[in-house]
């Protein structure tokens, strides 16, 4: 195809002379430079999309369970993570993490061992080359903004155990997208009374004392270290959606 621009096509950059497309194509021995430009990155992403969408299409209610990779099964939290899951699924929800090891593997085995369905997001990192034994089903994202987005489609709300930067990260993106309505009924619970409760008073006494969020942005996260009242919530907000 022949970009125009006015009455003449358009010259294409860094073309060989005498060259075809067909010819560049074909080429096995051609320069390989063309799958790093950002049209075909395009492709890629758009076809992660693609697979996303069928994919995860008719999985049904389900929530996001988030934290921290580097929690070890004997870790308190890596066992609320277990209990969390295996509720979920008793309320008839299937489960989404990352697929990762630590609290996401904790949710997983939860779900699984509760016969459920234990779906495992994952993401190509150099230090978490696969998705832990637990997930039932998953898929594996090159992006992380293609992996954030099926998180927040396919969820109608998050539980976040004990967790870092990354799990801090879906947290405050769920706010956001909560906060200027871009998504409703989407329940945040936080898990881990201990762990959370500095976060919230820092937010308390620093954004809110300034006015730089409202009371109401707090409220949307619910802190428990009670599983059955988190999984409550869940179904509570899933009753007002149906």
């Amino acid at each position: 195809m022949t970009r125009r621009s006015g009455p003449g096509p358009r010259p294409s950059k860094g073309r060989p002379e005498g060259s075809t497309t067909d010819q560049r194509l074909l080429d096995s021995n051609g320069d390989s430079d063309w799958v790093h430009t950002d049209p075909w990155r395009v492709l890629k992403i758009q076809a992660e999309f693609v697979e996303g969408f069928n994919d995860l299409a008719e999985i049904g209610p389900a929530i996001a369970v988030f934290g921290s990779a580097r929690i070890q099964p004997d870790h308190p939290a890596y066992q609320l993570g277990v209990q969390v899951g295996g509720a979920l699924v008793d309320a008839g929800f299937t489960v989404i993490t990352g697929g990762g090891p630590g609290a996401m593997e904790a949710a997983n085995k939860g779900a699984t061992e509760a016969g459920g369905e234990s779906i495992g997001l994952g993401i190509e990192l150099p230090w978490e080359a696969k998705l832990n034994d637990y997930v039932t089903f998953g898929l594996n994202f090159r992006y992380f903004f293609v992996r954030k987005m099926m998180f927040v489609k396919y969820s109608q709300g998050y539980v976040v155990l004990p967790g870092g930067l990354g799990t801090l990260d879906e947290m405050f993106e769920a706010m956001t997208l909560a906060q200027t309505l871009k998504i409703t009924t989407f329940p945040i619970v936080l898990m881990g009374v201990e762990h959370w409760t500095g976060l919230i008073e820092w937010m308390q006494g620093t954004m809110l004392s300034d006015a730089r969020i409202k009371q109401s942005d707090i409220d949307m996260l619910t802190l428990t270290d009670d599983v059955d009242e988190a999984v409550a919530l869940m179904v509570a907000a899933r009753d007002r959606h149906a």
